[in-house]
């Protein structure tokens, strides 16, 4: 594949195509929430329910979309921002998992992914409005957190802990923690971060695969559980512990260098540039389907690598960005994607999830910002 860069049609996805689209088709009027999922005919799908998480990750899209300067992205922020309002429940129930179509609650549980969703659309929402109600918004998200689903090390990832624990919740807390912590110079949040980074150094990480499942005790899972791997989740920690290191001062090269190595070796296919979904801790395929986010994190993960060393990201990102808009992306109504391919590359998808957009957006919004440095690689 080419290692140039389609900036021109990443940009008019993002800003032409994308955000009018899901400003318009992504809102449901009648039940005043951002809708699930979309059919390809880009109507909604009546699934029931509305997850928490996905009404963090669009106030997320639409607030970063509003600092970027596009039009109509500050009021749906606040469509956002007054969603989440919504749902909370007091200090101490939080935030439901999932809600029905006229607010009632179907999962009351407190879910650490949902939370973290909680916190970082709030936080996106303050970047964007620096208004007092989202800065009241992150405090009781980390306030519930905190009180509700703190343990000894780390925390619940819900609330009764249920099966193994989780790593995936503690980065999305991360990355989430981030951002608070940028919007309001408040140490509070970078604490937190501080602290998830260290218990991915010292439990999660082991110097060569992150494992997804753990024991109460932050030891990896017995059996075949304790050895999967998502390429996606080892991308998705390089990028975030890159920004981490540029908020704090430290070099995180070394750590997003070993995060990024295995994926590329053993979670990328050679002939398709398809970010793989699962593998083991050995590199043998599990699922060698490939969903859209691994795809978009490879991106960002080499864009950081980018920032923190100067290593040209192009042949990665290129052929990365080039499968997501040729394949991926490519459909009737160009504003949706197949959220998934299988092994051999067919098509695995019924339906379009709204929660994809937050890692497209985040993504391409990555590569338009580093667009003139990349560009100058060539000078």
């Amino acid at each position: 594949m080419s290692a140039a860069i389609p900036f021109d049609e990443i940009r008019r996805w993002t800003f032409d195509v994308a955000l009018p689209f899901w400003g318009d088709a992504g809102y449901d009027l009648q039940s005043r929430r951002f809708v699930e999922k979309l059919d390809y005919s880009g109507k909604p799908i009546d699934t029931g329910y509305h997850r928490t998480r996905v009404i963090g990750r669009q106030t997320y899209v639409f607030s970063h979309a509003a600092i970027l300067g596009w039009d109509r992205g500050l009021s749906l922020s606040a469509e956002g921002a007054r969603q989440l309002d919504e749902l909370y429940l007091g200090p101490d129930k939080g935030w439901p998992r999932t809600t029905g179509p006229n607010g009632e609650v179907l999962d009351g549980t407190p879910d650490l992914y949902d939370l973290a969703f909680v916190l970082f659309g709030y936080a996106w929402r303050h970047k964007a409005a620096r208004d007092e109600a989202s800065r009241a918004g992150m405090h009781r998200a980390m306030d519930f957190i905190d009180t509700h689903l703190r343990a000894e090390t780390g925390f619940w990832h819900e609330m009764p802990p249920e099966g193994w624990r989780l790593q995936n919740p503690h980065m999305h807390l991360l990355e989430a923690s981030l951002v608070a912590y940028e919007a309001t110079g408040e140490t509070r949040f970078l604490s937190t971060a501080r602290e998830l980074v260290a218990l991915f150094r010292e439990k999660l990480f082991d110097g060569t695969t992150l494992a997804e499942y753990f024991d109460t005790d932050w030891n990896r899972a017995e059996g075949e559980d304790g050895r999967l791997v998502e390429p996606g989740h080892m991308l998705e920690w390089a990028w975030i512990l890159v920004q981490y290191g540029k908020v704090v001062g430290e070099d995180m090269t070394p750590l997003a260098e070993s995060l990024v190595g295995f994926p590329e070796d053993h979670g990328v296919d050679t002939q398709t540039a398809r970010t793989l979904q699962v593998v083991l801790d050995d590199g043998t395929p599990v699922d060698a389907g490939a969903r859209t986010w691994p795809n978009t994190e490879r991106i960002k993960a080499h864009l950081a690598l980018f920032e923190a060393t100067g290593r040209d990201p192009r042949p990665a990102v290129a052929a990365s960005a080039r499968l997501l808009l040729d394949q991926y992306l490519s459909t009737p109504i160009p504003a949706v994607w197949l959220e998934r391919f299988t092994a051999d590359g067919q098509p695995d998808a019924d339906d379009v999830p709204a929660s994809t957009l937050y890692h497209i957006f985040l993504a391409f919004t990555e590569v338009l910002r580093l667009q003139d440095r990349i560009e100058a690689l060539r000078r």
